[in-house]
């Protein structure tokens, strides 16, 4: 496995490799079984695999919050070793960002600002910035995403859309033994504030039971499901348009739902199906 910083490393690491089809895994690291199934795709697609781990300062707008996330970078590298990364890139603040010139934020659009962009402005501009310039030094065929940011798997489909040259693959979402959606973050929950957290597993699963009764049906489901948590957002949202579906709703949904559970922010969401 070669492990490169700059894009002169990039490049050169990539040379030949470039010819055939190269798949690429954007993280922020602190890797888990989630990325590693992200990983098992990409090698499934693609001669040559591409890790990249960078945490975006970007897409935080608080600078505690990105101070605070968590960094395993030995780990991570070994984790990639034992699966089969062919290169692993770990750019700096100055590859992404070179001091002097001005940083031209990607505008994600109306559907950036709700939903998770309404609860973190500015986020998902900073997250499309980073992925586009992740696009241009790796230049894949592939980019694999998990689905539990199921949001910003929309908006980068979106931002490629109109070139095709790159082919946004999403990976269902991994989950624990108790149905808690794997995250970097969940390490900092408490076993009391774990046990809270699983309310969203519980409103997903009681959604996906109750669609063929309707919207409203959903709906109730889910607000005595999440009752005990801190919400910040929770949504049936139209699968194709990403728009809060009406009540005579019929066809594909995504319950999108984010909550503070002590200190720690999380999200999950499913597919269901009304009607």
């Amino acid at each position: 496995m070669d492990r490169v910083e700059s894009l002169v490393e990039l490049d050169r690491a990539l040379g030949t490799r470039r010819e055939s089809l190269i798949a690429l895994v954007p993280t922020m690291g602190a890797l888990h079984a989630g990325h590693e199934a992200l990983i098992e795709k990409a090698k499934s697609l693609a001669r040559t695999t591409v890790l990249s781990i960078f945490v975006n300062p970007l897409q935080f707008g608080d600078s505690t919050d990105f101070a605070r996330y968590p960094r395993t970078l030995a780990a991570d590298i070994e984790a990639a070793r034992r699966l089969g990364v062919d290169v692993i890139w770990i750019p700096t603040a100055e590859d992404m960002y070179p001091p002097g010139k001005k940083i031209t934020l990607i505008d994600p659009g109306p559907l950036g600002n709700e939903f998770e962009g309404a609860i973190r402005p500015g986020h998902f501009a900073g997250v499309l910035t980073v992925v586009s310039r992740l696009f241009d030094g790796v230049r894949p065929r592939f980019a694999i995403f998990g689905e539990k940011d199921r949001q910003q798997l929309e908006l980068i489909r979106r931002m490629v859309k109109p070139e095709g040259r790159i082919e946004i693959v999403g990976v269902s979402s991994i989950r624990e033994e108790d149905g808690l959606v794997l995250s970097s973050r969940n390490r900092f929950l408490t076993d009391l504030e774990r046990k809270r957290a699983l309310g969203m597993y519980r409103a997903i699963n009681h959604a996906q039971q109750v669609g063929g009764d309707g919207v409203a049906a959903v709906n109730a489901v889910v607000a005595e499901e999440l009752i005990a948590l801190d919400v910040e957002y929770s949504q049936l949202v139209d699968a194709q348009t990403w728009e809060v579906v009406s009540n005579d709703f019929s066809g594909e949904a995504i319950l999108v739902i984010a909550a503070k559970v002590g200190s720690v922010h999380l999200i999950d969401n499913g597919l269901v199906r009304i009607g």
